[in-house]
C-alpha cells in the first residue's frame, strides 16, 4: 500500500487549482491563495505532489471563513470559462503519450524472459514453476521500475499467467478472496472515516494542547497520539498526510518556521524528523496499523508459519521494543538534530483555539469511536484460538491447589505447579475439577487429562469465533448505516481497490510457487550454504535479517519489497532453523522499521520529505543513524524479550 497508494490518498479537503495557461497570473498577484471546499458529496485529498513542487498549505487551524482575493476571483473566472461551452470548443487540448514506459517495460519483460529461456532449469523445480517463477520475477521487477500503475501492472502478469496457462483462471483468481486482503480494503475505509470526521485530528490536536509547551514535548504529543490512532487507521501514508503533516506545518509556520528556508531549522525540520523516524515504530507497534503487516502474516501462512490470535501475538510481541523506540526516538533526535527554538508555550493556546472552533465532539466522531472501539475488541477478543498448551504440575502431599503461571503471555508452554490435597500421584477428580475450572475461567482453556492424569493438553476456546475481516465488515456496516461514510466514499477510495488487485496477484502467485516447490527449492540452497560455514541459527538469523533490511534501499515501497522478498527469506531463516514464528514477526516488524532510511523508502517518506523542511542528505544520514539505534533497541529487548514470551 504505502507508497503505492500515495497518488490516491483520500480526506475530506480539495484544493481548486486553474489551468496551467493561469498559473503565471497567479504568481504575480500578491496575496494567498484561496482554499475552497470541494461541495460534491464525495471528498477527496489532491493529490501529493513530487518533492520538487511547493508543498500546499493546508492549516489544521485555519479559519472557516474563505479569503477571496484578486487570486481567488482569478480562480473563479478560470472556472467559469471552463465550464463556457465556447471555451470547450474553442480549447484543443495538447495531445499526451499514454501507456506503459518504454525502458521500464523493456528491463521488467527481459529479466521475465532470461529467467524463463536463458537461465537453466534446476532439476527439482518443474517446467510449470519455473515458468510461473519468471512471470513473478518479472511482475516484481515492473513493480520496482513501474512501467505502468502497480496495479495495471499486477493484472498484466495475471494475464500472462493464465494466457500461458501457467495457471489455470480459478487458480489465478483464487486469492481475491482472501479475507486478509479484504481486511487491508476495508481498512482503507476506516482511515477515511477518521479523517472525514475531523476525529484523528481533534485527537492529535487535544495532545498538543496538553503536552505543547516545549518542542520536545510537542514532538512526544504528535508521536503519542499517532500510536492512539494507528490501530484503527491502518496507513502510516494517511496518517502523515492526512493529519499530522498539516499540524506540523501549522505550528511551524506560526513559530516562523519556513520550508525551504533557513527558518526551517528553528522548529519544523526537528517536528518532522521525529515524526517520520517515530512513525515506523508506530506502524510496528499493532498488527492493523499498516496493510503490509497483513501481507507478511498471510505470506508467512502460506509457508506454513501460523500465528494464531494473530493482533494478541503481534501487540504482545512489538510492544517493549516498539514502545521502548517510540519514548527514545524523540530525545535522541532532539540531541543529534536539534531544532533552534526549544519552547513553544503558544502551541497550547493555538491548539485550544482550534478545539474552540471545531466544536463539541460531532456525532460522526462518537459513531466513529464506538465503531472503532468494537473493531479493535473484536480483534483482540474474537479471533480463532491461541494454540495448544501442554501443561505440567507438580504434586505435592497436602495443600491448596497453587498454580504459577510461566510465561503468561501463552506463547509456548504454560507450566502450572499445583499441589494437591490427596497424596495419590493421580488427581483426585475433586482436585481435577478445580484445576479445570480455574483454566476455563481464568485462561478460557479448555483441558484434556493425559497419560494417566499426570499431564493435561490445554486449548484456548474461541472466545466469539468472529474473524478479523468479519468484525471489519460489521463495523464499515455501521459507519454505512449510520451515515458516517457513503458508498461514494468508497468508490472513490482509489487505493483501496488498487490495493485489492496487486496484492491479490502478488499473495496468489507467491502462494502457488510455494505450492509447486520453488520456495522450498530456493531455501534448501541457502540452507545448503549456511550450513557449509556451520553458521548457528542465531548468527543466520542476525546475517538474514540485517541482509533484508539494507537490501530496501533498492525498493521504493515497503509493501513490494515484501511481496518480492519475504517469502524467501521467511524460508531461508526456517531452513537455517530459525524458529518460524520469530523469523516472520521479526521480519515484519523490519518491514516498517526501514520504511523512515529514505526519502523514497516508503509512502509516508514521500510525504514528510515533500514538506520542505528536510535536506535530503539529512534524510539519508539521519535515517541511517536512527536504522542503527533502532537495530539496538529492538535486538536488545528484543532479545530477552521474545525468550520470556517463549519465541524461541
Amino acid at each position: 500500500m504505502e507508497s503505492f497508494a500515495l497518488h490516491s490518498l483520500s480526506a475530506t479537503t480539495t484544493f481548486s487549482t486553474s489551468l496551467y495557461t493561469r498559473n503565471s497570473l497567479l504568481h504575480r498577484s500578491p496575496g494567498p491563495i484561496s482554499i475552497t471546499k470541494s461541495s460534491s458529496t464525495a471528498h477527496s485529498l489532491s493529490t501529493i505532489r513530487s518533492s520538487t513542487q511547493k508543498p500546499l498549505l493546508f492549516s489544521p487551524f485555519h479559519n472557516k471563513n474563505k479569503i477571496f482575493t484578486s487570486k481567488s476571483r482569478i480562480l473563479a473566472l478560470d472556472q467559469e470559462s471552463k465550464d463556457s461551452p465556447l471555451s470547450k470548443s474553442a480549447e484543443k487540448p495538447t495531445p499526451s503519450l499514454k501507456g506503459a514506459k518504454l525502458i521500464p517495460l523493456l528491463i521488467s519483460v527481459s529479466i521475465g524472459l532470461i529467467v524463463r529461456f536463458a537461465v537453466p532449469k534446476p532439476i527439482e523445480v518443474t517446467p510449470q514453476a519455473w515458468q510461473l517463477l519468471s512471470i513473478f520475477l518479472s511482475t516484481i521487477a515492473g513493480l520496482v521500475l513501474s512501467p505502468l500503475p502497480v496495479g495495471a501492472w499486477a493484472f498484466l502478469g495475471l494475464t500472462t499467467s493464465v494466457v500461458t496457462r501457467t495457471l489455470a483462471f480459478s487458480t489465478a483468481f483464487s486469492a481475491f478472496t482472501s479475507e486478509v486482503i479484504w481486511l487491508i480494503v476495508i481498512s482503507f475505509f476506516f482511515a477515511r472515516g477518521f479523517v472525514k470526521t475531523g476525529l484523528g485530528d481533534r485527537i492529535a490536536t487535544y495532545f498538543v494542547k496538553w503536552l505543547g509547551k516545549s518542542t520536545l514535548g510537542l514532538s512526544y504529543g504528535l508521536t503519542l497520539s499517532e500510536a492512539l490512532i494507528a490501530p484503527a487507521m491502518p496507513s502510516t501514508t494517511a496518517r502523515a498526510g492526512g493529519i499530522f503533516l498539516p499540524i506540523i506545518k501549522s505550528l511551524s509556520l506560526s513559530a516562523g518556521s519556513k520550508p525551504g528556508d533557513t527558518s526551517s531549522k528553528k522548529l519544523g525540520s526537528y517536528l518532522v524528523q521525529s515524526q517520520f523516524q517515530c512513525s515506523s515504530s508506530s506502524s510496528a507497534l499493532f498488527l492493523t496499523a499498516a496493510a503490509q503487516n497483513l501481507l507478511c502474516l498471510k505470506l508467512a501462512e502460506e509457508l506454513g508459519v501460523i500465528i494464531s490470535s494473530p493482533w494478541v501475538s503481534w501487540f504482545k510481541a512489538a510492544s517493549l521494543p516498539a514502545l521502548f523506540s517510540i519514548l527514545a526516538t524523540p530525545l535522541i533526535l532532539y540531541k543529534l538534530y536539534p531544532p533552534e527554538t526549544k519552547d513553544t508555550p503558544d502551541a497550547p493556546a493555538v491548539a485550544a483555539k482550534k478545539l474552540e472552533t471545531m466544536g463539541p465532539v460531532t456525532r460522526n466522531e462518537w459513531i466513529m469511536v464506538g465503531t472503532m472501539v468494537l473493531a479493535v475488541s473484536l480483534w483482540v477478543f474474537g479471533s480463532s484460538y491461541i494454540g495448544f498448551w501442554h501443561l505440567h504440575y507438580a504434586l505435592r502431599d497436602e495443600g491448596a491447589i497453587f498454580c504459577s503461571l510461566f510465561s503468561v503471555f501463552g506463547f509456548h508452554a504454560l507450566e502450572v505447579n499445583a499441589c494437591f490435597l490427596s497424596p495419590d500421584p493421580c488427581v483426585s477428580g475433586y482436585n481435577r475439577c478445580l484445576l479445570e475450572l480455574y483454566l476455563l475461567v481464568l485462561m478460557n482453556t479448555e483441558v484434556e487429562f493425559v497419560d494417566g492424569g499426570r499431564h493435561l493438553l490445554g486449548k484456548n476456546r474461541d472466545a466469539l469465533g468472529i474473524p478479523s475481516v468479519v468484525a471489519a465488515m460489521i463495523g464499515l456496516s455501521m459507519l454505512l448505516l449510520l451515515g458516517v461514510l457513503d458508498w461514494d466514499d468508497c468508490l472513490i477510495e482509489k487505493s483501496a481497490w488498487d490495493t485489492l488487485v496487486w496484492f491479490a496477484v502478488l499473495v496468489g502467485m507467491a502462494g502457488q510457487l510455494t505450492n509447486l516447490g520453488v520456495v522450498t527449492w530456493m531455501s534448501s540452497c541457502v540452507a545448503k550454504v549456511l550450513q557449509s560455514v556451520s553458521l548457528s541459527w542465531p548468527a543466520a538469523f542476525g546475517i538474514l535479517q540485517a541482509s533484508y533490511f539494507l537490501i530496501h534501499y533498492l525498493f521504493a515501497s515497503q509493501t513490494g519489497h515484501v511481496g518480492a522478498l519475504y517469502s524467501a527469506f521467511l524460508a531461508m531463516h526456517v531452513a537455517a532453523g530459525v524458529p518460524g514464528i520469530l523469523a516472520a514477526l521479526a521480519l515484519a516488524f523490519n518491514t516498517n522499521l526501514f520504511g523512515a532510511i529514505t526519502h523514497y523508502s516508503s509512502g509516508q517518506a514521500a510525504v514528510y520529505y515533500g514538506a520542505g523542511y528536510v535536506d535530503l542528505p539529512d534524510v539519508f544520514k539521519m535515517g541511517f543513524i536512527m536504522a542503527l539505534i533502532n537495530a539496538i533497541i529492538w535486538g536488545v529487548t528484543g532479545t530477552f524479550w521474545w525468550k520470556f514470551l517463549g519465541l524461541y
